[in-house]
């Protein structure tokens, strides 16, 4: 028979911890997919937020099987440019992030969000369940009634659709790409706007 000592034991239970902890961990994060517009300022704006785990480019809305950005960004699909936001609930809420995300683009535009306009590029959240769209209508009516816009918030809110994660070259654009043309002009002022760090230009 095999003996252990003490040391060797003391490792595995630890192993075993840190296994079931980190799959707690998993178990309790929750996703959240939204699009406001270009889908490389969105994927900044939130990776900003506190509590925030991953944010993912990608498309949904539609019923495009395995869209490409070549046809999403032309219209030819009936998909949105989206972000699926990882989240820990315990450090940051469902609330909080579409509280936030009515403050990112002019939400009473269901065409697009400047400098992009077409149904690709419109305001959107999708809800998992009737829960999440009870949180999400209570925080539209709550910004709606806030005074700081004058018009219908026009943001589509739809039952969730199967996410499609955008190619690779799309993830993380605004920190890797900090010199591109859109960043500078579009991307960052934005980021200003909100009050959100900028990535430094590369030489």
């Amino acid at each position: 028979m095999k003996s252990y000592t003490l040391p060797s034991l003391l490792a595995c239970l630890l192993a075993v911890l840190s296994l079931s902890l980190s799959r707690a961990s998993a178990a309790e994060s929750k996703k959240l997919v939204v699009g406001a517009g270009c889908f490389w300022c969105v994927e900044a704006f939130f990776e900003n937020q506190p509590g925030v785990t991953d944010v993912v480019s990608g498309y949904a809305g539609g019923d495009t099987a395995n869209p490409t950005y070549a046809a999403v960004s032309a219209g030819r699909t009936t998909h949105a440019e989206v972000v699926e936001i990882t989240y820990d609930p315990e450090k940051t809420s469902l609330r909080k992030l579409i509280d936030f995300f009515w403050t990112t683009h002019d939400v009473t535009n269901g065409n697009g969000v400047w400098p992009d306009f077409g149904k690709q590029y419109r305001s959107i959240i999708l809800y998992a369940n009737e829960e999440e769209k009870s949180i999400i209508d209570a925080s539209k009516s709550a910004y709606q009634a806030s005074g700081k816009i004058n018009k219908p918030i026009a943001t589509e809110i739809a039952p969730s659709t199967r996410f499609y994660k955008a190619e690779a070259y799309h993830q993380d654009y605004v920190k890797t790409n900090p010199n591109d043309s859109y960043v500078q002009n579009v991307a960052i002022p934005k980021l200003k706007k909100l009050g959100l760090p900028t990535p430094p230009k590369k030489n």
